[in-house]
């Protein structure tokens, strides 16, 4: 069943959302685009006749409950957003008598579900190595099963529209769908554009096929970076792995990042990429800094800024971005391609010193992209480089999915997804 196809006319759906939006100190909303990439599915429907039941998690409270992630916060902005009277469940396991006085053509929003630990599905207090872990696994599965039927009984269907938690197999991501047949669980609107974006990428190929990635470590990009090797005409690597794929072949890094421990695997990769007839494409010199305040993002004062050789920094110094020849030889990788995937800055984009490699990228993709490419960019450090240059109008797809982005591209199964498809 599609969203499209549902008549949603006299029914109540329960529809899984990702509004796990950024607060002020005041509670005030700082960024709504997960409100507004949520609206279609809503806004169908209520515009058909039926009701909606909006669940979503918001920050990590660990199955306790902290009034500073509390949904009830952003309960009148997501009103206006939708355009219909919205109330709120105070606590979303025991919404049955909100949810019973839910009217057609309204919405009600259930409290945090991470509130509970039967939401994630993880025993609380107690270590992997203790004995009994096993036991309390078992028995939190159960919860949470009993968890996902409350939430199930509210409503006449389900619509899973959280592609940011869709790798994650949750009660109200995955086991709720257990409790509604076929014809009555569906994606959302968001979650099929999600889908489909990823399927351009890794099934509906267009070449030349070139892939970004970025990032300070090798080994949070590996299981992806494999599975491209197997798909990519080009793979650009940058950011901090840099200085592993460097030092991988005695180059002096100064004081840059490096995995140390991952020395063999840059090799690997290499020779991988060798073997696939892939270009693989490192940058060649680096923006160096002295000091540079990882915290807040910004220059110590008294600090230097230099442009290296990547493989010759010296000590003291820090890489913190692609230098000029490196965002040449970026922007000419990318120039011609048909399909470009971007995950992962060029340097530290946050401080304006360092925005300079990232920046190129974005642009190439976006000239890129004016020329015929599908281009899709994913990873919250991604996407918030193309806020911040301008450039989220100029790309094809920004996904707002940042892991569930990864796994799925890893060719990892989704649960969110295959709990709908079966």
């Amino acid at each position: 069943m599609t969203i499209s196809e549902y008549n949603f006319a006299g029914k109540k759906a329960i529809v899984r959302v990702d509004f796990n939006v950024p607060l002020n100190e005041n509670g005030e909303i700082t960024d709504d685009t997960r409100i507004r990439g949520a609206l279609p599915t809503l806004k169908k429907i209520i515009a058909d006749g039926g009701a909606a039941i909006i669940m979503s998690h918001m920050g990590k409270p660990k199955g306790k409950v902290n009034p500073k992630l509390s949904l009830g916060q952003i309960r009148a902005a997501v009103e206006k957003a939708i355009g219909c009277p919205v109330s709120f469940a105070p606590d979303c396991a025991k919404a049955q008598e909100e949810a019973k006085a839910l009217k057609m053509g309204e919405a009600l929003l259930l409290e945090n579900l991470r509130y509970y630990p039967e939401e994630e599905g993880k025993p609380v207090g107690i270590d992997k190595e203790d004995p009994a872990y096993e036991e309390a696994k078992k028995e939190m599965k159960a919860r949470q099963k009993e968890f996902a039927k409350t939430l199930a009984s509210y409503a006449d269907c389900y619509v899973m529209d959280a592609f940011g938690t869709a790798h994650r197999k949750h009660a109200s991501t995955a086991v709720i769908a257990d409790y509604f047949d076929a014809d009555n669980k569906m994606l959302g609107f968001l979650m099929e554009k999600e889908v489909k974006a990823v399927d351009n990428v890794l099934s509906n190929i267009k070449r030349p096929f070139v892939a970004i990635m970025g990032g300070s470590k090798v080994s949070t990009k590996i299981g992806i970076i494999e599975n491209l090797l197997g798909k990519v005409d080009k793979l650009i690597l940058c950011g901090g792995m840099t200085y592993t794929f460097s030092k991988a072949h005695g180059g002096e890094i100064g004081d840059s990042i490096v995995e140390l421990d991952k020395l063999d695997v840059a090799l690997e990769v290499e020779k991988k990429a060798k073997e696939n007839g892939v270009e693989l494409v490192l940058g060649c010199d680096s923006v160096c800094c002295t000091g540079y305040d990882f915290s807040t993002f910004s220059v110590k004062p008294g600090a230097q800024i230099k442009v290296f050789p990547s493989n010759a920094i010296e000590a003291g110094w820090d890489g913190l971005d692609a230098g000029p020849e490196s965002r040449k030889k970026f922007a000419e990788a990318i120039k011609g391609a048909k399909t470009i995937l971007w995950n992962g800055p060029a340097g530290c984009f946050e401080c304006d010193d360092f925005t300079a490699g990232s920046r190129a990228v974005g642009e190439a993709i976006a000239e890129a992209t004016a020329e015929g490419a599908f281009s899709l960019i994913g990873g919250g450090d991604s996407v918030a480089c193309c806020t911040k240059f301008g450039l989220t109008d100029k790309v094809s797809y920004i996904s707002t999915g940042g892991g569930a982005l990864l796994e799925a591209i890893e060719g990892k199964v989704l649960p969110g997804v295959a709990a709908i498809k079966g």
